[in-house]
């Protein structure tokens, strides 16, 4: 691994010369694990034509510097605890006599911007902008892997919970035994918050845990994802409570399978980013379901859990080969509940068999 963080810093060099650059300071904290294998730390990189320097607070345990070893080439500068590893490397470019220095804008804040222009004395600042995230949407295959079994622990987690008995127990409950699971199972944390929604509250997006208890008849919306070496996954799976679902039960599901399905199937290389909604869009409003969310069908996924690009209406970027993306439309009829179904998959052609899922428990509709 310590070769494919070099081959990434190159090619940050490679962009930073493009710009006129002779250096770039990485401050997003996913950014700076992307090009070192640091994990969030509240590290910088400092990133000249010659060298690499990681600024790390040097109260860190020593295995809190990432899963992987830094590699030879990556040299460490230890920074008192409590001081902003920005500075410190801002301080380093203007002794290595950096002329001209690219910076995250879009991730420091005012106060930090002028604190670093303050200290890089010397030093002409320019914004780098967003290259760093626009380098780390296609996966290598070092990524996809990682991907993967954040997949297995995720759906492992799900599949023993919905062994167990579910009746009685509140979401709040269920929601904090996923997370226990993913982690049992190797996680290193739940990749976001998890969602449990039964009964009215199922089908929602973004809907926070409450006390509301599970019911005989209920829809139950699950949506987990399970973080691996920083790498993050997302599914969301509905189901119904009892011993068979109600007519419109079995028909609000078939209707949002078919609808996750179309956007499934639409991925590929070249196809634009706005083909998958649009794809599982039309199934839905073809039902009568125009109100169905404004929000995109699904988005980028990886070091973060939302990344480029998004698969909405309106984006008319086109997808590339081996992006890994999230597809998970779903209906909430209000007083009632709802389905959500999503899964992570990664764009393959179709010489390589299509899409690859990564989230494969069950998309039935099992009665519980």
């Amino acid at each position: 691994m310590s070769d494919a963080y070099a081959g990434r810093r190159e090619r940050l060099r490679e962009n930073c010369s493009a710009k006129g650059a002779d250096a770039a300071l990485i401050t997003r904290p996913s950014n700076v694990r992307y090009l070192t294998g640091c994990g969030p730390c509240g590290a910088t990189l400092l990133l000249t034509r010659e060298r690499a320097l990681l600024a790390l607070p040097d109260d860190l345990p020593p295995d809190d510097t990432g899963e992987h070893l830094l590699g030879e080439d990556l040299s460490q500068l230890l920074v008192t605890a409590g001081v902003d590893t920005a500075l410190a490397a801002a301080e380093a470019a203007a002794q290595l006599r950096v002329g001209d220095l690219v910076v995250e804008e879009h991730d420091l804040t005012v106060a930090r911007h002028r604190a670093v222009s303050g200290l890089a004395e010397g030093v002409r600042l320019a914004d780098l902008g967003r290259a760093v995230e626009r380098m780390r949407v296609v996966k290598d295959e070092h990524e996809i892997a990682d991907l993967r079994i954040a997949a297995e622990i995720a759906d492992q987690a799900l599949s023993e919970l919905l062994e167990s008995i579910l009746v009685g127990r509140t979401e709040r409950h269920l929601a904090m035994e996923l997370e226990r699971r993913m982690i049992d199972h190797g996680a290193d944390k739940a990749a976001f918050p998890v969602s449990v929604g039964t009964g009215s509250h199922s089908g929602q997006e973004n809907h926070r845990p409450t006390d509301r208890r599970v019911e005989e008849g209920d829809f139950l919306t699950v949506v987990l994802g399970a973080q691996y070496r920083g790498y993050g996954v997302s599914t969301a799976r509905t189901f119904v409570i009892g011993a068979s679902p109600a007519p419109w039960q079995v028909e609000l599901h078939r209707l949002v399978f078919r609808a996750q399905r179309a956007g499934r199937e639409a991925l590929g290389p070249g196809v634009e980013s706005c083909v998958p909604d649009l794809a599982a869009r039309e199934i839905l409003q073809a039902a009568g379901h125009s109100e169905a969310s404004p929000h995109p069908v699904g988005h980028g996924i990886g070091l973060e859990i939302r990344e480029a690009p998004r698969l909405g209406p309106a984006d008319m970027g086109k997808l590339d080969n081996r992006v890994p993306v999230t597809v998970g439309p779903g209906v909430h009829l209000p007083g009632k509940g709802g389905v959500r179904i999503e899964d992570t998959l990664v764009v393959r052609p179709l010489e390589e068999g299509g899409p690859e899922l990564l989230t494969i428990t069950t998309k039935e509709l099992l009665a519980l």
